[in-house]
């Protein structure tokens, strides 16, 4: 199959990269599951955005930088944030249902979240996500420029060196994808290759994260020779609902930024009911999110908690009913009602802040291959990712790589090799991927969580070293599945993840350690080169 441009991923990213080149160019959309299978769908509290005349690009830059605690790349942000207004009024067009307010300057209303120094994040209720997704799963469905593969596993890039080993620079011509329903493997010719896979909350036991989040495109491009920077830095989401029939399920952070407040629950003895973030930090429930998901961290250790309460139950009933209708509903499916209750609330891995190192249009160090949203590393999140920027990143940066990619000349088709299949046989033991894949996220929670220690991590590192190379020698010997892709990608993330961490010789952002507990004076992106294959 041969295709101006392959999409592996359709969340935001991908999608809004699909439909601004459309009009140009044959686009293919791969999805490893379904279309709304993935983390933007998911997404509840809004998109950031400078949409008020009270409110100013700088503003939203400094707090974008002082969240990022010195690691932002500022130019990198000034170009997200400028160009945020022209992202939100694209959405518009496409039909997006935001929620209204005939009051607000455009029309829309703005809702507050942590870190955020004015009202400016654009929302669709408490659903933004969902309502984004299937207003755009519409028309990418109804274009006849885009194919949708669903149930397709994207497995590696193939790169132009493997038709010729005299290339000097090679450029990724293609892919490989399995489809999962029936099997086979198949070989995708395109000019240009996108990934946009989301990113890898799934290699800890416990995220808000869908089942997607596994790392595919960071660990593509890896393996395909691009450079990959600030692993360490991934972000906890404070609050997560502790509920044993309730997987993965967010509470917004826009609960907070409407007045709600954490406490410690009835299991705290003589301190329950008391609100404790105050003694954090100044900036109390509003704090980054790596300050509040500490906080809690702390207190539930302190006292053997297994959850704190965040209450909101202050607000009129109607008012929480309109605004956060999505966790009403799902909170009293579960016995929880949060017009008269607090919600009991865990930290959970919400967010990979690194990625693939690419430049403002998502070029990659792979001639041919871009990287965009959670996938990449712009510079934008640096060591802590400011609330509702990340779907604003999959609009911009997914709008500046379908023009470059429309900038370039058609390349004619070649030939790429046949996926190989002809030494290898049927698995025997698939119970050896589920220990895998246990040990892997269980191991990463206890030694690669929230606070962490030299020792805990080098413990990791062990651990991952001997996992990977049991991962790799079944991968070897045995025919495919999309829960050994998924091991071998979270493996190799995991991997990433604990170097990084390891080289990190302070605490800054979402990497704290007990063993560096200090800043250094300077600010630098960890970065990783893969070795050479």
């Amino acid at each position: 199959m041969k295709f101006d441009v392959a999409i592996v991923g359709s969340g935001l990213a991908g999608l809004s990269v699909a439909l601004h080149l459309a009009q140009t160019r044959k686009v293919v959309i791969i999805s490893k599951r379904s279309l709304l299978d993935g983390a933007s769908n998911w997404a509840q509290g809004g998109i950031a955005a400078v949409l008020d005349s009270a409110d100013s690009h700088e503003q939203h830059i400094s707090d974008t930088l002082i969240a990022g605690a010195g690691l932002c790349d500022e130019s990198a942000t000034r170009f997200i944030i400028e160009h945020s207004r022209e992202a939100i009024e694209w959405l518009i067009e496409q039909g997006v249902p935001f929620t209204r307010d005939p009051k607000a300057e455009l029309g829309f209303h703005l809702t507050r979240e942590g870190g955020h120094s004015q009202r400016r994040i654009i929302h669709a209720a408490d659903a933004t996500g969902h309502a984004v997704q299937v207003t755009l799963e519409q028309k990418a469905r109804s274009h006849p420029n885009i194919t949708i593969l669903e149930h397709h596993f994207a497995i590696d890039v193939i790169k132009s060196d493997r038709l010729d080993a005299n290339v000097s620079t090679p450029s990724c011509v293609g892919l490989y994808v399995k489809d999962v329903t029936t099997g086979k493997v198949m070989t995708l010719a395109a000019d240009h290759t996108v990934l946009a896979t989301g990113g890898a909350g799934k290699v800890y036991l416990y995220t808000t994260n869908p089942d997607t989040a596994t790392g595919d495109g960071i660990a593509m491009a890896w393996r395909a020779g691009c450079r990959v920077a600030n692993m360490e830095f991934i972000q906890f989401h404070p609050t997560c609902l502790y509920h044993p029939y309730a997987k993965s399920f967010l509470i917004s952070e826009a609960v907070r930024g409407e007045g709600g407040v954490l406490k410690l629950p009835a299991g705290a003895g003589a301190g329950a009911g008391k609100r404790f973030m105050p003694e954090h930090d100044e900036r109390a429930e509003l704090a980054p999110r790596d300050v509040v998901a500490r906080a809690i961290d702390f207190e539930m250790k302190k006292r053997g908690l297994d959850y704190v309460e965040l209450d909101i139950s202050h607000q009129p009933p109607e008012f929480l009913k309109e605004h956060f209708p999505t966790i009403h509903a799902r909170c009293l499916e579960l016995g929880i009602d949060i017009t008269t209750q607090p919600i009991p609330v865990v930290p959970a891995v919400h967010f990979t802040c690194g990625g693939v190192v690419t430049d403002m249009f998502g070029r990659t160090d792979l001639p041919g291959l871009y990287a965009v949203g959670e996938t990449a590393y712009t510079g934008l999140h640096g060591a802590n990712r400011l609330a509702s920027n990340s779907l604003l990143e999959c609009l911009v940066v997914g709008r500046a790589a379908a023009k470059h990619i429309e900038q370039q000349p058609k390349q004619k088709a070649i030939p790429l090799p046949a996926w190989d299949e002809s030494r290898v046989t049927d698995a025997d033991e698939e119970v050896v991927i589920a220990h895998n894949w246990d040990e892997l996220r269980r191991f990463m929670w206890n030694y690669v969580g929230i606070v962490r220690t030299t020792k805990r991590l080098e413990r990791a590192q062990h651990r991952i070293r001997l996992l990977r190379e049991e991962i790799y020698e079944y991968y070897a010997h045995f025919r495919i599945t999309r829960d050994l892709l998924e091991l071998r990608n979270l493996v190799d993330v995991a991997s990433m993840i604990v170097e990084s961490a390891l080289s990190r010789r302070e605490s800054r952002g979402l990497h704290y350690s007990q063993d560096y507990p200090e800043t250094l004076p300077k600010a630098l992106p960890t970065v990783l080169s893969p070795p050479p294959r």
